[in-house]
């Protein structure tokens, strides 16, 4: 019980953070990390937890986009309704390639996801432009309806459901790591052949991660596609596959708030630095090559070691004294 709450802490904790942040910051800024954080916790699952390196995060990103959007331009107005289906149309697009993306091994899975990305650019630019209204995108911001208790078409409000599903996302990854299957994620990334020996299939594993990882990263696409009213099929261009993977790298590959770090880190550097430099980008590609040099734990996974003896320290200090006065 006493762990339960630890980790629920630390997590209701680094939301609190984010909230507090809205007081200083812009809240455009704010909620872009929240769902940027989202998009890249799925790659960060992937990459940190089962091994595979995905290039092919924006095709699962527009799934989720794209579900929400035919309903909202084309079928209802509940923006909850548009985000199951946006949901749904990521969980059906990875249950169709995931059988057959989860057998290769890391390059291949890498392109075969770019390839993905490539594919879904394409059709919704080109093939299904009469639906999509290709480069023009959809616009349905003001098709979607108010709610009494959490009005989506209100930045505000939608500040506050990003930061619930923020909270419930986060939950749900650390029950995974802490549970069997997270057990079982690391060992496939790791002996694979050891994890067949003990009973489980390889196979099985890595496809059901697949299919919640990219799920999340449908979820994002979800999100986004009701805080902006609008989706095109830039979302999922190729020349911004990399994105996820990038911030993944600079959090810290495989820790729990890492993409919350590598997207305030990413973000912040694309909002500020773009105002000065034009190309931003190649104040991240330093960034990167200083972290995988300096050990490749990014941000968080540099940070979380020295606060963890931070707080040992303290624990130390609190039992001495303790002690002492008995």
């Amino acid at each position: 019980m006493t762990k339960a709450f630890g980790w629920w802490w630390g997590i209701l904790l680094a939301f609190a953070l984010l909230a507090l942040s809205a007081a200083f910051a812009p809240l455009p800024f704010v909620i872009e990390v929240v769902i940027f954080s989202i998009y890249t916790m799925g790659c960060n699952f992937l990459l940190g937890r089962v091994g595979f390196i995905s290039f092919g995060q924006p095709a699962y990103l527009a799934a989720g986009a794209y579900g929400t959007a035919f309903y909202l331009f084309y079928f209802g107005t509940d923006p909850y309704v548009g985000m199951a289906v946006g949901v749904t149309s990521g969980l059906v697009l990875a249950g169709i390639v995931g059988p057959l993306f989860v057998r290769l091994r890391s390059d291949y899975f890498a392109l075969v996801n770019l390839a993905l990305a490539v594919i879904i650019y394409y059709l919704m630019q080109k093939v299904l432009a009469g639906i999509t209204k290709g480069d023009n995108g959809l616009w349905f911001l003001t098709n979607i309806s108010s709610n009494r208790v959490l009005d989506l078409g209100k930045p505000g409000q939608f500040f506050v459901f990003a930061l619930l599903v923020g909270v419930a996302v986060w939950a749900l990854y650390k029950y995974l790591d802490d549970s069997v299957f997270g057990a079982c994620c690391r060992a496939a990334s790791i002996n694979e052949d050891k994890l067949e020996f003990i009973g489980y299939s390889n196979y099985r594993v890595r496809l059901l991660a697949f299919l919640i990882a990219n799920t999340t990263t449908a979820l994002a696409g979800a999100m986004y596609a009701v805080y902006l009213g609008f989706v095109s099929p830039e979302i999922t261009s190729p020349h911004r596959a990399p994105d996820p993977v990038v911030v993944t790298i600079l959090g810290g590959a495989g820790t729990l708030y890492g993409p919350i770090a590598g997207a305030v880190a990413y973000t912040g550097m694309k909002d500020v630095v773009s105002k000065l430099v034009g190309n931003w980008e190649l104040f991240i590609g330093f960034l990167l090559v200083f972290i995988m040099l300096a050990g490749e734990k990014g941000i968080w996974g540099t940070l979380e070691p020295r606060l963890a003896r931070l707080r040992s320290a303290r624990r130390a200090a609190a039992g001495g004294a303790t002690r002492e006065n008995a």
